[in-house]
C-alpha cells in the first residue's frame, strides 16, 4: 500500500456557526514523509462574533482576533507552502467547507484543492476504537495530541495520523 508522504494536513477553529468565520488555521507541510514546514495564524473572523460554544472548544475570544489579519491576507502566505499538495483534514468535510465559504465571502477563486479525510480513513483502518475523534485516532496511531483544538496542534496530530494510515 502506498502510503501518502506529500500532503499539507490543514485545520481551522470557527469563531461562530458560519463556516466563514475562521478564526484561526493551522497547517503542516509534509514532504518525503517528513514535516517540511508548519504555519499557524489568528484571523479576523467573518462574520466577526463568536458563539460560546465555540469559545468553550477552542478557547479564543473576539479579543484574541481583534488585530488579526482577515482571511484572505493570510490565505496568501499559506498559497505558495501548499502549492501542489493535497490538503488532508480530520473530518475534511468541515475544513472543506470552511474554506469554500471564506473563498466566497472574499470573492477568492477557489482552487479546488483535493481533499483526504483522516477521519474516514481512520473509520476503516482503525474500526475496533471506541471513537474517531482526532485525540482518540492520533494516540491509536502513537501520537500525543495535547492542546486539541488549537488549529496548529490539531493540523501536527492530522498530519501525523496521515502519515500513519493514508
Amino acid at each position: 500500500l502506498q502510503k501518502m508522504k506529500d500532503f499539507a494536513a490543514i485545520d481551522f477553529e470557527t469563531a461562530n456557526y458560519e463556516r466563514s468565520s475562521i478564526c484561526s488555521v493551522g497547517l503542516v507541510v509534509v514532504r518525503n514523509g517528513l514535516v517540511a514546514d508548519t504555519f499557524y495564524s489568528l484571523i479576523l473572523p467573518e462574520p466577526n462574533y463568536y458563539t460560546y460554544r465555540c469559545t468553550q472548544i477552542h478557547g479564543l475570544t473576539q479579543a484574541d482576533t481583534a488585530s488579526a489579519p482577515v482571511f484572505c491576507e493570510v490565505w496568501r502566505q499559506i498559497e505558495p507552502l501548499i502549492k501542489g499538495l493535497p490538503l488532508v483534514a480530520h473530518n475534511s468535510r468541515f475544513d472543506e467547507s470552511c474554506l469554500r465559504a471564506a473563498f466566497r465571502v472574499y470573492q477568492m477563486d477557489d482552487p479546488d484543492y483535493p481533499f483526504f479525510d483522516t477521519l474516514a480513513a481512520a473509520r476503516r483502518a482503525l474500526p475496533h476504537l471506541p471513537n474517531h475523534q482526532l485525540h482518540t485516532v492520533a494516540a491509536a496511531c502513537g501520537y500525543q495530541l495535547d492542546h486539541h483544538h488549537h488549529a496548529l496542534a490539531d493540523a501536527e496530530a492530522c498530519a501525523a495520523i496521515a502519515l500513519k494510515i493514508l
